[in-house]
């Protein structure tokens, strides 16, 4: 027996040596004439390297990987080896650099990592109950590798701190309700809220005007003013203004516009109400609807989106007024958070104080608090309560000094032990709730965490935090970096070209993608959806737009398609559109936005000497292929162009906003492809077959960019082991979103770190 293992043993090895030494045959046959010491093209020189230890080298050897993998080396017109060999040596490849990515664990060392706006909004929210857009008091941040939530680019300046300190000053004043009554006037345009015609938040029977959130600082009188503005229109019933809080009608004005005035008119509404203080819906709009009550059986009355029944008017702006007749500051949602006790009458209020400023300062700093931390919010309540000469005035001093605290500002993970180690329970609890939920743990978290429980109970808790309405930061910044829906509110269409595109289809747009996101998360449905799903949210602005027929109304619902025009992300109207110019559809734009988005393999810039298409050369789809093959003739831009352009090319039959197009000026749209190593593919159906046929690469590219976001860096060539097995992982699970989170969360660099170097 013993004889018949040595013989087992030594064919083993003999077969492992001719495995190693046909990868570095291989290697020097096809990559060492263009990758040696003295070309090293593309910067990349392959000796040296040891089959016999990838990881000596593994930053090479992942660009080596991903290389052959998409087929882009041995590049076009040189000698490649048979497909069987490429497998293999892929297969071979993986296998090794995740092997020692698991014998030698390397987590990767974060920074210091700033809330960014988001997540300073979002903290707000959970820790004082106030909901509140920061994006006017705070500046934008800065982005990298795709996201705004990146450690390294989120630096702080004087000014920066400046911002923070005001914002906390305003912020601990309407939550307190400390806030000075005095009356003032704001003014809102409908282009800063949401187009009510792509809007589900209203009734049915609303169209036009707009709809915001507005914090009301105390109980009071308050007015509000609404201007419309119209065009006399044929002899019919006037339209309706719908003035409306919560949802519920505040007042309903006939909008009484005389056919025999000028082309142009304005009227003014205007009403003085009691309000509750704290956060409301404000909404100003038109009936589309011909009865009058808001029960039973409603006609409904044809006519365009936008347009109320007999009239063409619209809302010019809202107006807010007050506070008037002041009556104090309410029972909103952020005294009740703040507050859990009040000190009896001639009873010692530093008790109270203490266990409202602990409470508020463990959940913001995200860990059990120390006397050093409370001692100084403590003094600063006392100062407080002096020079305000109330109770409230000292709680609103100490939250004001919370919320510029460092503890509460930055995410700071200290090093327990010499390299590699897990992070802490409370350390983990805040990167996954800043992860799933773009803010501070909730009481739960912090609760296991505190327990040193946490780590046991992370599927259920990644489940439960995913079924959260919180969950929909990551629609808003996750998706909304990694699809570009950010981009689409600045987007410009030409109007001479477009003149169909307003921004009621661009918020439609903008929704559509969100909505399906969000169902895939909610619904947990295999990622690989995003491909190739024959469904989407419509409501009837955006079916017109598509030529989906039999939607009717302003809110979104599931539609299931039955053609092959439209299906997956990349036939959504926010994708195309922000991948095209405003005048014209850009195939390297579209190209380019897969292979970043959906294959992981970002083309490198262009050439600095390589001149643009000119519009002239691009005046229809003919002449666009015409000069983009002509393009491509030069050898420098067909490396890159042959992958960009046919991926761009197959959703030709979609406009620069997305309206789908056999023909163009009388010419059919050639919508076809060829890809290097012979694939070719027609049309959006024919491209969403090439990519489900590369599948795993997607489910790679959404894990590499999940991961990005997770962890708040950019990834290193040890994190690509980690991409890979969270594929593995997702698919014995069919890529549901729940598993690819899971996934990562389990992984070790969001569970662990490296301490720096000394």
């Amino acid at each position: 027996m013993a004889g018949n293992n040595v013989v087992q043993i030594l064919l083993w090895l003999a077969a492992a040596g001719a495995v190693l030494y046909g990868q570095q045959a291989m290697m020097a046959k096809y990559c060492q004439g263009c990758h040696s010491e003295t070309n090293r093209s593309g910067g990349v020189s392959v000796e040296g390297l040891q089959t016999t230890d990838v990881g000596a080298a593994g930053m090479t050897w992942e660009k080596i990987l991903r290389k052959v993998r998409t087929g882009e080396m041995p590049p076009l017109g040189m000698p490649r080896p048979i497909a069987a060999d490429t497998a293999s040596f892929i297969s071979w490849l993986e296998k090794e650099l995740d092997g020692h990515a698991v014998a030698k664990r390397n987590p990767g060392s974060p920074l210091i990592h700033r809330l960014n706006r988001a997540e300073y909004s979002n903290a707000i929210r959970d820790l004082l109950g106030l909901r509140m857009d920061h994006a006017a008091s705070l500046p934008a941040d800065d982005s990298g590798y795709g996201f705004d939530n990146i450690g390294s680019v989120l630096t702080v300046s004087p000014l920066l701190m400046e911002k923070y300190m005001a914002t906390a000053r305003r912020v601990s004043r309407l939550a307190v309700g400390t806030v000075k009554a005095s009356a003032a006037i704001e003014r809102f345009n409908p282009g800063k809220g949401p187009a009510l015609d792509a809007s589900d938040e209203l009734p049915l029977n609303l169209r036009g005007g707009l709809l915001l959130q507005y914090h009301f600082p105390v109980d009071a009188e308050y007015s509000l003013l609404v201007r419309v503005r119209g065009t006399p229109g044929a002899k019919a019933p006037p339209p309706k203004l719908d003035v409306r809080i919560d949802g519920q009608r505040a007042q309903l004005h006939d909008v009484i516009i005389d056919a025999n005035e000028e082309a142009q008119i304005t009227r003014t509404y205007e009403m003085r109400l009691p309000i509750k203080a704290g956060l409301h819906a404000i909404g100003a709009s038109f009936l589309t609807e011909t009865l009058k009550q808001e029960t039973g059986v409603a006609a409904r009355s044809r006519v365009g989106a936008g347009a109320p029944p007999s009239t063409n008017v619209s809302v010019e702006y809202l107006q807010i007024g007050g506070p008037f007749n002041a009556a104090g500051p309410g029972d909103t949602e952020s005294r009740k958070t703040i507050f859990v006790c009040r000190p009896a009458a001639g009873q010692p209020e530093t008790p109270c104080a203490r266990r409202i400023i602990s409470s508020l300062a463990s959940r913001a700093y995200r860990r059990t608090v120390t006397a050093a931390d409370v001692t100084p919010l403590l003094n600063l309540f006392a100062i407080g309560r002096k020079d305000g000469g109330s109770f409230d005035t000292g709680i609103e001093t100490a939250v004001r000094a919370i919320l510029v605290s460092p503890s509460f500002l930055f995410r700071v993970e200290r090093d327990t032990a010499a390299g590699v180690h897990a992070v802490s329970d409370l350390e983990l609890a805040s990167r996954l709730s800043f992860f799933i939920w773009s803010s501070i743990p909730d009481e739960e978290l912090l609760r296991l965490a505190g327990q040193k429980k946490l780590r046991a109970a992370l599927p259920a808790q990644v489940r439960r935090m995913l079924a959260d309405v919180k969950a929909r930061s990551l629609v808003e910044n996750f998706a909304g970096q990694w699809l570009q829906l950010r981009n689409i509110p600045s987007w410009r269409p030409d109007p001479e070209k477009f003149p169909q595109f307003d921004d009621s289809l661009r918020t439609a747009m903008q929704r559509e993608t969100e909505l399906f996101f969000e169902y895939i998360v909610r619904e947990d449905r295999s990622v690989v959806d995003f491909i190739n799903a024959d469904y989407s949210f419509l409501n009837e602005r955006l079916a017109r737009h598509y030529g989906v027929p039999g939607v009717k109304g302003t809110y979104f619902r599931k539609v299931t398609f039955t053609g092959e025009e439209r299906g997956g992300v990349l036939t959504h109207g926010s994708v195309l559109t922000v991948s095209s110019y405003p005048t014209r559809t850009s195939p390297v734009l579209r190209g380019k936005w897969i292979l970043e988005n959906i294959l992981a393999t970002p083309p490198p810039p262009p050439p600095p000497d390589v001149p643009d298409l000119t519009e002239k050369a691009a005046n229809s789809a003919k002449d666009l292929r015409a000069a983009l093959e002509k393009h491509r003739a030069n050898a420098g831009c067909a490396s890159c162009h042959s992958r960009l352009d046919p991926l761009g090319f197959a959703l030709e039959n979609f406009d620069a906003v997305g309206k789908f197009r056999d023909s163009e000026d009388g010419v059919k749209v050639d919508a076809s492809g060829s890809l290097p190593g012979g694939i070719h593919f027609v049309g959006p159906s024919g491209l969403k077959k090439v990519l489900m046929e590369k599948q795993d690469y997607f489910v790679e590219c959404i894990s590499e960019k999940l991961l990005t976001y997770a962890l708040g860096r950019g990834l290193e060539h040890y994190d690509l082991p980690v991409v890979r097995q969270v594929r593995r992982e997702a698919a014995a699970k069919e890529h549901r979103f729940s598993e690819l989170v899971l996934a990562i969360v389990n992984s070790v660099p969001f569970q662990m770190r490296r301490s720096p170097e000394r």
